[in-house]
């Protein structure tokens, strides 16, 4: 029960110092959101009576209070460039951006353990060799860059796919993910090599182990030893990096609905910034920010449950 209680302020703590820096900062940026709004003609007194409404002549703390009472109520306020509601905005964007998260890691965890375990056997044979350059050419390659290569190789020479031609889920759930397989493989495939690499070097370890050779020795198939043991054992470390991915593919998300033109949350966050659009910004910041420590904190319980070994100590 202590650790999950410590966890858990842990949590509201670091979701209370993120809302803190995400309102000063994006309070501090020069320019003003009411001239923004109104444009550069407009008269000081309809600058003014814009302030009034926006609450911008108040003090930044008594401002921040307000923006948090009201983030708690689940009123995220109104974005200056839409001329609706935070919270209708976010949620229209969040199930295609949660379905390009969702499948780029269910890409992670199915293609990544495989490979970390053949890699892991196959070290120092012309097979393990040649994975091992595969995964360090996905490491050096940033999303964004295997995203435009996926466009021209498979969109515009195999034409498995139409690029820009993105399909709501609401008209073709099939062509949905059809199109999203793509984004969803450029987001993935970095993460795929940094989890196989982190996997192989766990499991490598593990087989130095005692219990390992102990095994070994009594006459219990190698095969045995490493899927009910050593890959037991080596998954639990890995837990705490799935969690630690959440962050990862969430910022390789931004890029990559920007390349393929998908209207997800990522996407909404450029356009914010673009337009400076400070309500709808500080919301995505802060929604991000809550994803990414509740992805670490799920990870945190499970990696306790597989592990009762961890313990907060008294």
């Amino acid at each position: 029960m202590k650790f999950y209680l410590k966890k858990l302020l842990t949590l509201l703590f670091t979701m209370l110092l993120v809302s803190v820096m995400a309102f000063a900062a994006f309070n501090l940026i020069p320019g003003d959101p009411a001239q923004l709004i109104l444009g550069t003609q407009a008269t000081p007194e309809a600058v003014a009576d814009l302030h009034q409404k926006l609450g911008l002549d108040r003090s930044m703390p008594e401002r921040y209070a307000g923006w948090l009472w009201s983030l708690f109520h689940g009123d995220l306020g109104t974005s200056l460039q839409y001329s609706c509601p935070v919270s209708a905005l976010i949620g229209s964007r969040l199930p295609v951006t949660a379905a390009l998260a969702l499948l780029a890691l269910l890409m992670i965890f199915t293609v990544s353990v495989p490979i970390g375990v053949v890699t892991a056997q196959k070290r120092g044979t012309v097979l393990g060799r040649l994975l091992d350059s595969v995964t360090m050419l996905n490491i050096s390659m940033p999303g964004f860059f295997l995203g435009i290569l996926f466009i021209w190789v498979f969109g515009l020479v195999l034409h498995l796919f139409s690029p820009g031609g993105y399909v709501s889920w609401e008209d073709n759930p099939a062509g949905f993910f059809h199109y999203m397989i793509f984004p969803a493989l450029a987001v993935a495939l970095p993460n795929i090599a940094v989890a196989s690499k982190f996997l192989r070097s766990a499991l490598v370890e593990e087989a130095q182990s005692d219990y390992v050779r102990t095994a070994v020795s009594k006459g219990l198939p190698k095969h045995i030893v490493l899927y009910r043991h050593m890959l037991k054992n080596a998954l639990i470390p890995f837990l705490t990096l799935a969690g630690m991915m959440v962050g990862e593919i969430f910022s390789g998300s931004i890029l990559i609905e920007q390349v393929f033109g998908i209207p997800g949350v990522g996407r909404l966050l450029i356009t914010s910034i673009l337009s400076r659009d400070f309500p709808l910004l500080e919301s995505l910041v802060v929604y991000i920010a809550f994803l990414v420590v509740l992805a670490n904190f799920a990870a945190d319980l499970l990696l306790q449950a597989a592990d009762p070994r961890i313990r907060v100590k008294p």
